[in-house]
């Protein structure tokens, strides 16, 4: 039986990822929140969930997942770099997360390993 892969993770998401989280959550919320949203985020702290926790948690059918193209992603996993970890919004109890960035570096992790632990900031 093969081992599954370790996932390296970088200590802190790519400054990158916030301008791109910020435009996805634009289509949520309003410009104000979706900036207060950024500003928890960025002083959230890291954290580590299940991949198919995650999955499970955001409401996405599977059928969603599998047809969107992370082969960049599994690069990227296959040859040991680390990602970024994912941001992650909370819309209430009992709601589904938004995967506000990191959508395929998590769907990439999920493919090699549904256990895999995904670092991330959720607020």
């Amino acid at each position: 039986m093969k081992k599954p892969r370790k996932i390296k993770w970088l200590k802190a998401p790519a400054e990158r990822n916030y301008p791109a989280a910020e435009a996805y959550l634009r289509l949520h919320f309003s410009d104000s929140a979706a900036r207060n949203l950024i500003k928890k985020l960025r002083s959230a702290a890291v954290a580590e969930f299940a991949a198919k926790d995650i999955l499970r948690a955001s409401g996405l059918p599977m059928s969603e997942v599998e047809v969107f193209d992370w082969k960049v992603q599994n690069s990227e996993v296959e040859e040991g770099e680390p990602l970024s970890p994912i941001l992650l919004v909370r819309r209430g109890e009992g709601q589904h997360v938004i995967v506000a960035d990191g959508f395929h570096r998590l769907c990439a992790v999920f493919s090699f390993d549904q256990k895999a632990t995904v670092m991330c900031k959720i607020v």
